[in-house]
């Protein structure tokens, strides 16, 4: 008699080898039934478990799901306000640039219709990122960027009216012009009232700043600046009714009792008097974009028009593309590079020129920019 687990089983003298293979055999299929056993409500149990969520695009693909943010990843900087705003928006500009401007008759007339302007007003083209207290229409760096996406692709020559109008035109009353100044130029800037433009760049200086000739020197009873001088190249010269002047003005050292010369910005109206200027320059492309000479001739500003904390604190010009370009110089020399420095570990030598000619990676790492510059200086 043999015990095979909990059965007894009556077997004759002859057989007993045969028996022991057979009672093996029996014992190992009885210990993988338990085995089986014990494991079917841990798969049981693991059947029961939610699949993890995962953003990969090939995994989701075999569950039939569409996970594209490592597919195209732009960065999500907006908040749910500034994205109906944004999306509000856009289908209202590519109206007006699709539909309504022009770009051929534009080079044609060597400028922009009335009826265009009109149109670009009722949008806050003009004043795409002044406040909404002062009239304009609030955007952040990135809603900025997307819409001037929108006009680049449509017409370059408008691009650069809008463009020296509020990216340099009064960037500098909106960044560190102080609240009166703000209050007073601009509601009507940001409407498109009157149109400003940006005047550094002079015949021997070229755009550096700190070589300019012009000059301004303060009137005998110390209410005014008189400004003489004269710029070149300046988009919007030959229409805008302010400028963000660049001038030489003397400067006393309290430290050293000694006199300098030191680079001071000014807001100037033409209607100071004084200022005039040149033909449009007849360019080869862009040409709806009005480019002139502008002159100052005696042309009196009121010292609280000065521009920055005080006289001589230009090179604000510096200041102001300094402040602009830090954030990107951090994002391109930090922890968070995307496409640049860290290509050049991954796959050997990558120069920027070939990253700059793929139109996807342009669009993606100007929008870390934006991102960037937006993080700084909320």
């Amino acid at each position: 008699m043999h015990k095979f687990g909990r059965m007894l089983v009556l077997v004759p003298k002859g057989q007993a080898p045969e028996v022991s293979v057979l009672h093996n055999q029996i014992s190992s299929r009885l210990q993988s039934t338990q085995a089986a056993s014990q494991e079917k409500p841990k798969k049981e149990k693991n059947m029961s478990k939610k699949a993890v969520h995962s953003k990969s695009f090939v995994q989701n693909v075999f569950r039939g799901i569409i996970e594209p943010e490592q597919v195209f990843p732009y960065p999500n900087v907006l908040d749910a306000d500034q994205r109906e705003t944004l999306e509000m928006l856009v289908p209202m500009g590519e109206r007006v640039f699709g539909e309504v401007n022009d770009p051929l008759l534009n080079d044609k007339l060597g400028e922009v219709p009335e009826e265009t302007t009109q149109q670009l007003r009722e949008l806050g083209a003009f004043g795409m990122q002044v406040p909404e207290e002062l009239g304009g229409v609030g955007l952040t760096n990135t809603q900025y960027g997307r819409m001037t996406e929108i006009v680049g692709m449509n017409d370059l020559g408008l691009g650069i009216f809008i463009g020296a109008h509020q990216s340099i035109g009064f960037k500098g009353i909106l960044l560190v012009g102080t609240p009166e100044q703000k209050e007073q130029y601009l509601p009507e800037l940001a409407s498109g009232e009157k149109f400003a433009a940006f005047a550094l760049t002079e015949p021997g200086a070229g755009s550096d700043a700190g070589s300019v000739k012009t000059n301004a020197k303060l009137s005998s009873d110390g209410k005014h600046w008189i400004l003489n001088g004269a710029k070149i190249w300046i988009s919007n010269g030959g229409i805008a009714e302010v400028f963000t002047v660049f001038a030489k003005t003397p400067v006393l050292d309290e430290a050293t009792g000694t006199t300098t010369e030191k680079v001071t910005a000014f807001i100037v109206e033409r209607s100071f008097g004084g200022v005039t200027n040149g033909p449009p320059e007849n360019k080869m492309g862009i040409k709806c974009s009005n480019t002139a000479e502008v002159y100052f001739d005696n042309t009196p500003i009121p010292v609280e028009n000065v521009l920055g904390v005080r006289v001589g604190d230009g090179d604000l010009c510096t200041e102001l593309l300094a402040l602009v370009l830090a954030p990107q110089h951090d994002h391109v020399h930090g922890e968070d590079v995307v496409f640049l420095v860290r290509l050049e570990e991954e796959s050997g030598p990558v120069h920027i020129t070939e990253h700059l000619a793929d139109p996807f990676d342009v669009r993606v790492l100007l929008f870390f920019l934006r991102q960037r510059f937006d993080s700084e200086t909320s």
